[in-house]
């Protein structure tokens, strides 16, 4: 049995390798390093390694045969056997006599196997908390939702308490504002759940058993990709494209062609963490790739609302391309857009599928607690949902400004591209690993997610996430903190163990 889930072709690499920059030079020929000449063979191990460790080329990818590569790339035979060579030396290529050659992540190299907790708030003057890409609850309009839900919770008091597919009054206006966006929808079409991770466990049980292949872009949101391991699922990491161009519909086809995965996990709007938004060609295209591999598309919805550049048009939703609703699974949340503290998400999907999930729900959770239905229904119901999220999306624009410049100002060398949407912002460190990035600036009271976390099997190794979910002056030393580290991890000197870590905004 072969040890790859995926393939790349002798083209798609090229045109990777071109992507990088550079010309024929860059990906075959000899390249200055460092003020040195460097070998052919060496300059592409070094752009196939950097590939994989961004993720562009994910692990467990098998790689073209050396013939193949050497034509596509205009280069000798010798050329890419010695590269190939060079990689396996180095850990980052496995190869089996008729199985070929596949990308790896070094031995003994640490995986993320989860995303980072939320710090206790007592820890708020100590640590400026960037690991988690949320927002405290706006206000008033928490407390008023809360204080109407209590006038509305008498009649349910004398009930059992149990709606496994949800409050009937929360799932008909949920229902409504999929209608009013242009989609077509009924009650019986949504399914509320506890947070979006709820809806996403719930779909990967009922729809994809351990061992199934479920594919996922790549990088990916790191909880979602923890929770799909921790099922038993084989992930199929799909790269993304370049400068938030949304997603690489070559290589999507690709897969689903040749892994065939049960479900696939895609955001299309403010993809976390990249930010990028897929144009609504790209929506189409993927649902009917998807569609003709029998695979569903599972769309995560969290952050459609937060769009954050006036007179954005959105695209359509990914359900708008499925009219039938046999391929598209459709996730949202109350947790980006208004507060994670609510914990209330939805489903949207096929009447049947709703009626599967919530059958299923017997034996997993039972319901979404009450109170907290009764608050988002009266959130929808009275406009305050859409007047907070007005609110929401002011002071998250502020928020990524500040972010933004205080990294034009500090680390001019870190690389992004500016999300017109979301609350994440994917950044290249300028050559740094992420992860010394990020265990340096945790001892300097600075908390970010290191790029691995966000990958599959190691990859992006040479990013972090920022969510831009502080402005002013704390931008502005979070930043500078994470100036510092990337200092010292440069020039691998020590943290000192009584480094600052007290602030006060």
């Amino acid at each position: 049995m072969s040890q790859w889930t995926a393939s790349v072709g002798a083209q798609q690499l090229a045109r990777l390798l071109d992507a990088q920059g550079g010309g024929p030079e860059a990906r075959g020929g000899v390249t200055p390093l460092n003020g040195r000449r460097t070998p052919a063979y060496r300059s592409l191990a070094d752009r196939v390694r950097l590939l994989v460790l961004e993720g562009r080329v994910p692990v467990a990818a098998r790689l073209p045969a050396e013939r193949e590569l050497a034509t596509a790339l205009s280069v000798s035979r010798t050329t890419v056997a010695a590269a190939y060579e060079a990689l396996r030396g180095e850990g980052f290529l496995e190869s089996r006599r008729g199985a070929g050659s596949w990308t790896a992540v070094p031995a003994g190299s640490p995986l993320p196997t989860r995303a980072l907790d939320p710090l206790p708030p007592e820890t708020a003057g100590s640590m400026i908390d960037l690991g988690c890409a949320a927002l405290t609850a706006p206000e008033p309009w928490l407390t008023q939702a809360f204080q109407g839900a209590l006038e509305e919770l008498p009649p349910y008091a004398h009930t059992h308490g149990d709606y496994p597919a949800g409050l009937p009054a929360l799932r008909r206006a949920l229902a409504d504002r999929y209608t009013a966006r242009g989609i077509p929808t009924m009650p019986e079409q949504i399914m509320v759940t506890t947070g979006a991770m709820g809806a996403v466990a719930a779909i990967g049980r009922l729809l994809a058993g351990r061992g199934e292949r479920v594919a996922v872009e790549s990088p990916s949101y790191a909880n979602v990709l923890q929770l799909l391991r921790e099922a038993g699922a084989r992930l199929v990491p799909v790269g993304m494209a370049d400068r938030l161009g949304g997603w690489d519909l070559p290589a999507w086809r690709q897969v689903l062609r040749d892994a065939a995965p049960r479900l696939a996990y895609v955001i299309a709007d403010f993809h976390n963490p990249t930010g990028a938004l897929a144009p609504e060609a790209q929506r189409r295209e993927l649902v009917e790739a998807a569609r003709s591999a029998g695979t569903v598309l599972v769309a995560d919805e969290t952050m459609t609302d937060l769009a954050l550049e006036p007179g954005l048009a959105m695209p359509r939703p990914v359900c708008a391309f499925d009219p039938a609703g046999s391929t598209v699974v459709t996730v949202g949340s109350a947790s980006k857009s208004f507060w994670a503290g609510l914990r209330i998400g939805w489903v949207r999907a096929a009447p049947e599928v709703i009626r599967s999930l919530v059958a299923a729900r017997a034996y997993a959770d039972l319901g979404t607690p009450v109170l907290e239905q009764l608050a988002v229904t009266r959130l929808l119901d009275t406009g305050g949902w859409e007047e907070a999220v007005a609110a929401r999306r002011a002071e998250v624009l502020d928020s990524r400004n500040a972010v933004v410049a205080a990294l034009e100002a500090r680390l001019p060398d870190w690389e992004f591209t500016v999300p017109k949407g979301g609350l994440t912002l994917w950044v290249r460190t300028g050559g740094l690993s992420g992860s010394r990035i990020a265990q340096v600036g945790e001892r300097l009271g600075v908390r970010v997610p290191s790029g691995p976390r966000f990958g599959v099997d190691g990859a992006f190794e040479g990013y972090v996430r920022l969510p831009f979910t502080v402005a002013g002056p704390v931008a502005d030393e979070a930043v500078s903190r994470l100036a510092e580290a990337a200092r010292l991890v440069a020039s691998g000197a020590p943290v000192a163990a009584d480094a600052p870590r007290t602030f006060v905004a």
